[in-house]
């Protein structure tokens, strides 16, 4: 009995001692791997930003307001796109022309009175940098250039670029002591631009011909000045793989400065560079920062490891309980440096009050994940119930839009529709009263083979006519609400109706004057 209590001792011993041991390793592997840092650049401020994240994966001076030069154009673009459509025709005053800078430079010689369109002009200005075409956007969207400013401060602040470190006091970047953007800031408002479609299309587009100008009737040719974009041998200083997309500028103030969008293996990757001295070293630094970001960090699914929402059946958020079966989780990414693990991010639940002011209607709670207290993903937390209700609404409001249009059309075409089909059909009536006999049935049924045709055709016009009509309802109304917004702009820096009025007419009396 002895021997057996000494063994039994001696195996607790022996477990003891393998739990310490294993505890220890835990500890010393559980300590999450430090950030990786090993970079940097030549240039005052630069930043590389996870697209998808918005983590922050390498930062200088990020938070340092400086002149924003040419790149200010890619939120002049995202402005544009959202209020206008492609193929409206913007008329160059003399002001979009002239009113620049001394030295800002005119490539395409492009002259008061040319009427050019908005996709033609958002070419010219991100990929060769026109002021001119930057200054007659904003005056067609914004009523004015101050209008169109103004638009351009509230998209900054509704991305969440902060009034200490970024302002715009005019749409193409020249000088100005009081328009100043930081580097995180910039790298929101281009991962806002690189998410619309359009814009990303146009800052991609290595070449492009535009149309007819008055000094270049036939046309031009144009291509992209970012020299990391358009270069595609690897044996180049400039390569750098997967770059798709960007900006560039320049002024005296702000020296050089540079936007870059780059995708490897899912992955998506922009940089920023402000204030670059040297000609050419900001496309190194900009290379540099991006080959660092792409080969020292890793993208985690949310949805994909988070269990969150299998903890408990039910969650209170916000005073309100919602069943788990109810919730879904947002497909998102945390950003982490390769040898960490998605358990090594730190979560936090937010909800209410603290949500962010521009979050999803039908979100109702969100997980916010850091890392050694580095902000590196958040995911949301949606009502599925919330989710079908909107869904639904807006799919309503689209049908009783559409018939609504359509009864317009119709409606328009109606009388001209009726008088064709009675006219006949009451001619045919009196006929067969006077005729009589064989001969009247036949000639009605003659009447009838042509009416019946006439129906046909009349179907077909009527029907080409409602979808005419409403593509011209619809771009009446987007006129309307575009004419809204620049009126609503202008009274906000002192503009009063009866001044608006008279730009409008002015506008139009230019327009009109051009065509002659």
């Amino acid at each position: 009995m002895g021997m057996g209590y000494l063994k039994r001792r001696i195996a607790g011993f022996v477990v003891a001692i393998a739990m310490l041991l294993d505890l220890g390793v835990i500890t010393s592997f559980g300590e999450p791997p430090a950030w990786p840092g090993d970079v940097g650049i030549v240039a005052g401020a630069g930043i590389v930003i996870d697209a998808d994240s918005k983590a922050v994966l390498f930062g200088q001076q990020i938070h340092v307001p400086y002149p924003p030069a040419s790149i200010l154009k890619l939120l002049t673009a995202l402005v544009v796109v959202e209020n206008c459509e492609m193929d409206e025709t913007v008329t160059f005053s003399y002001d979009a022309i002239h009113n620049l800078e001394a030295g800002a430079g005119n490539k395409l010689s492009l002259a008061e009175g040319d009427q050019i369109s908005v996709e033609d002009c958002l070419h010219m200005m991100v990929l060769i940098s026109s002021n001119q075409s930057a200054n007659a956007l904003a005056e067609h969207v914004g009523g004015s250039r101050e209008g169109f400013v103004a638009m351009m401060n509230e998209k900054a602040a509704e991305l969440g670029c902060s009034t200490d470190e970024t302002h715009f006091a005019n749409p193409s970047g020249l000088n100005d002591d009081s328009q100043y953007v930081s580097a995180y800031d910039m790298a929101l408002i281009a991962a806002a631009a690189f998410e619309n479609e359009d814009v990303f299309r146009i800052a991609s587009t290595k070449k492009y011909s535009v149309g007819p100008t008055i000094n270049n009737p036939n046309g031009a040719n144009i291509s992209m000045e970012h020299r990391i974009v358009m270069e595609e041998s690897r044996g180049s200083e400039y390569y750098c793989e997967g770059a798709k997309a960007g900006k560039t500028g320049y002024t005296s103030k702000a020296g050089n400065t540079l936007v870059t969008y780059a995708e490897r293996d899912g992955r998506r990757l922009i940089s920023v560079i402000l204030k670059g001295s040297d000609k050419y070293q900001y496309y190194m630094d900009a290379k540099n920062i991006m080959n660092f970001g792409f080969s020292s960090f890793k993208n985690e699914s949310v949805a994909g490891n988070e269990g969150f929402l299998q903890e408990q059946e039910e969650f209170d958020f916000g005073g309100t309980v919602y069943p788990a079966s109810r919730l879904r989780l947002e497909e998102a990414a945390v950003t982490l440096p390769l040898a960490a693990g998605f358990s090594d991010a730190q979560r936090n639940l937010v909800t209410g009050e603290d949500l962010p002011a521009d979050h999803p209607e039908a979100a109702v709670a969100m997980l916010s994940y850091t890392y050694n207290e580095r902000r590196v993903g958040s995911a949301y937390i949606y009502d599925r119930e919330t989710e079908e209700r909107l869904a639904a609404e807006q799919a309503s409001r689209e049908a009783e839009e559409a018939s609504r249009l359509a009864a317009e059309a119709i409606g328009e075409s109606q009388p001209e529709s009726q008088e064709a089909e009675t006219a006949p059909e009451t001619d045919e009536k009196e006929a067969g009263k006077k005729e009589g006999g064989f001969l009247s049935g036949f000639s009605m049924s003659q009447n009838q083979i042509l009416v019946l045709a006439a129906g046909v055709g009349l179907a077909v016009v009527v029907g080409l006519g409602i979808i005419l009509g409403i593509r011209k309802r619809k771009e009446r109304i987007a006129r309307e609400q575009r004419r809204e917004r620049r009126r609503q702009r202008l009274l906000e820096i002192g503009y009063n109706e009866e001044e608006f009025e008279e730009l409008m007419r002015k506008r139009r009396e230019s327009g009109a004057e051009r065509k002659k």
